[in-house]
């Protein structure tokens, strides 16, 4: 994963805050790409296949234990991820006669077809995916060409019809830096918790993918609170239209309620592309 400082020192308050550090004998991490479209999600549920269930089952049967994980981000059902970052510990008998090439090919053969296992890594004992992120990244891929995507078809929105995208990128300022996103979350999960978090960055821009034009839009920051990348992108996208002003999402910010925002975006165009360490 590529080493930067850029945002090195965001706070992170708002994902440790409580955190008790247990140090292992060792930790272990994976980075993991996804096509979310066949799973629940990425939290283990019963009865459900799900990226961590598949994640857990594998590594309980290489080391012959249960074993969980920890992952960097939850993302919802339907949501993909380039590079998922989970941390597990293991004992230093558990990794005697095994190498960390071996574990990743075992784990690739045992897990959902839809999963890979991109890296396997050792890490400072007691390493955390969650709380030691210092930001993580997501992209959204918006479609604009005139026909429906074909190649991109199950990894992005189509949205018909012309943008204004000089317009969503003046609605994104105002999402940039530390605000309450409480209107940008799914209600039930703001209930008795802290919404503020840190937006370092929300940037758009065009590119071809397999000849289909497709808007980026970048999100980058601290945490992010369930929905929240979605809302934002429902929300700019209803500027882009011409459904609403730039200055509207700063009025959505102030109202702190969900119903103020934009529609969620369909989940087939989030990426979880990665996080920092």
């Amino acid at each position: 994963m590529e080493s930067t400082t850029e945002y090195a020192n965001a706070s992170r308050v708002s994902d440790t805050e409580g955190f008790v550090r247990e140090t292992p004998e060792r930790t272990l991490s994976l980075t993991v790409s996804y096509n979310g479209a066949p799973f629940s999600g990425f939290a283990r549920q019963p009865g459900q296949l799900t990226v961590q269930g598949e994640l857990e089952q594998a590594l309980s049967l290489v080391f012959r234990r249960h074993m969980e994980v920890v992952c960097s981000g939850r993302t919802d059902a339907g949501v993909h991820a380039l590079g998922q970052v989970v941390s597990f510990d293991v004992a230093n008998d558990e990794l005697e006669g095994r190498n960390l090439y071996s574990l990743r090919r075992s784990l690739n053969a045992l897990t959902h077809e839809d999963i890979t296992v991109r890296e396997v890594e050792e890490r400072q004992p007691g390493f955390s995916a969650r709380f030691d992120a210092q930001w993580r990244e997501y992209h959204y891929h918006v479609c604009l060409d005139e026909v429906p995507p074909l190649f991109m078809r199950d990894f992005s929105w189509y949205v018909h019809g012309q943008l204004d995208i000089d317009a969503m990128r003046e609605a994104a300022a105002h999402l940039v830096g530390e605000h309450d996103f409480k209107s940008f979350c799914m209600a039930a999960s703001a209930v008795g918790k802290p919404t503020c978090r840190n937006v370092h960055e929300i940037s758009l821009s065009r590119e071809m993918i397999m000849g289909e034009g497709i808007l980026t839009i970048k999100v980058v920051g601290n945490a992010f609170l369930h929905s929240m990348v979605r809302t934002i992108v429902g929300t700019l996208v209803m500027v882009g239209r011409g459904q609403r002003k730039p200055e509207w999402v700063r009025e959505v910010l102030e109202a702190r309620n969900r119903t103020a925002a934009g529609g969620n975006a369909p989940a087939a165009g989030l990426v979880f592309w990665r996080v920092q360490y």
